[in-house]
Formats: C-alpha cells, sequence, structure tokens
C-alpha cells in the first residue's frame, strides 16, 4: 500500500511538471508566432487551451497539497543540499545539510561492495537518540585500511555523530557532524549531516513518527 501510494504520488509530480512545461511552450510559441500552436489555432482557441491547461494544473496543485501531511514532516533535498521541517505548508526550519557521496567502495576480496547514496523516498523518523555512540560498520574499518575487529565494543566510537542523531531505518541517520566546512556537499556515507544549531532544532521539533521526504 506504500509503494502504491509512493507510485501515484510521483505519478501525479511527474504529470504537474510536465503541464507546467506544457503551458509554458504553448505560451511561447503563441508568442513567438511559430509552431504548431499557433498555426493550427486561432487567437480565441489558443486562449481556451491555455485556460483549460492552467485549469488542469490548478486541480493536480491542489490534490497534491491534498497528499502532503497535516503535521510536521521533513523534506531533504540531495541534490541541494537543505533540509526543511515543514508544518502543513510552513516551513519551520530550513538548513544546510550534508547528503550521500555516491562513492563506490569494494571490499578488497572483491566479495561485497558499498555504494555511498542517500536513499530517495518517503522513510519516517524510526528512532531519537541523544549523545549518540556511533557503532562502526565493517566498510569503516575497510574504508580505514583496518581489520575488521571480533569483539562489538572495539566498534564503538563516542564523539562523532554530535550530540543528537535521528535513525530512519538500515543504518541511516541525520545526525551531526565534525566537519562543519563540508556542510553544503555530497561526502557521506549515506547519512545526512547537520550543524549543531540546526540538528538540535530538528531533533526538538519532530517525534517519532514523523514523515520523512528525501529526493
Amino acid at each position: 500500500m506504500k509503494h502504491k501510494k509512493h507510485f501515484f504520488n510521483t505519478l501525479f509530480i511527474l504529470v504537474a511538471i510536465f503541464l507546467g512545461v506544457e503551458i509554458a511552450g504553448f505560451y511561447m510559441a503563441s508568442r513567438n508566432g511559430s509552431g504548431d500552436a499557433t498555426q493550427s489555432l486561432n487567437g480565441k482557441a489558443r486562449g481556451e487551451r491555455l485556460d483549460e491547461l492552467k485549469a488542469r494544473r490548478t486541480v493536480l496543485r491542489e490534490r497534491l497539497e491534498g497528499l502532503a501531511p497535516q503535521a510536521v514532516y521533513i523534506v531533504i533535498d540531495t541534490a541541494r543540499n537543505t533540509l526543511y521541517v515543514r508544518n502543513n505548508k510552513a516551513v519551520i526550519r530550513a538548513a544546510v545539510a550534508s547528503s550521500g557521496s555516491g562513492n563506490v567502495l569494494m571490499e578488497p576480496n572483491g566479495l561485497r561492495k558499498w555504494v555511498f547514496d542517500t536513499p530517495r523516498g518517503e522513510y519516517m523518523i524510526e528512532s531519537k537518540r541523544h549523545h549518540p555512540v556511533w557503532i562502526k560498520p565493517d566498510w569503516a574499518f575497510i574504508e580505514e585500511g583496518k581489520a575488521i575487529p571480533k569483539n562489538a565494543e572495539d566498534r564503538l566510537e563516542d564523539g562523532v555523530l554530535g550530540d543528537y542523531a535521528l535513525g530512519f531505518g538500515n543504518g541511516y541517520f541525520i545526525h551531526g557532524t565534525l566537519y562543519t566546512r563540508l556542510l553544503g556537499r555530497n561526502v557521506t556515507h549515506g547519512c545526512v549531516r547537520l550543524a549543531d544549531d540546526d540538528l538540535k532544532a530538528v531533533y526538538t521539533a519532530v517525534d517519532i513518527g514523523t514523515k520523512l521526504y528525501m529526493y
């Protein structure tokens, strides 16, 4: 059901974009006095067609707005590395972020491969942690050229995730960073990094179950 809803959400967005492009192209063709639209339609028909396209776009916009959560939710633009906390239509926090680099790491024996992308789609906040401790995965040791430890205690690393972390599944978190100079860039292993003040604001604003949309 969730995947079906996500499919229709994406479909509506694509149709809305198409209609916007169609209106823009129709308008430019009409102004330039060239193109199929100008050649085949007289002035009155062009006006009626443009009104029809605008009406269709309005209907789609209303339907899209109706799909948005009527509460606090998070939107992350991984291309522009920007995070928004929204309450219905209002933006209550905008923050510079860092997201996945897209780099690929191969295990020396060739058995495993990791792609460091931030996932796209619809998620939700599954956990909130204060003073989180990073449990280093295998790839972190391989990347550093170190042997993978056998003891779980050797994987624990404190102080690298900031004061807060919000998990959204599969080991991905919104968390802090020691490298604030890199915010705004695609440099992470898939998690989303924020500056301390922004991280605290997001942590305070959202609850477990809060919707998260990433694209």
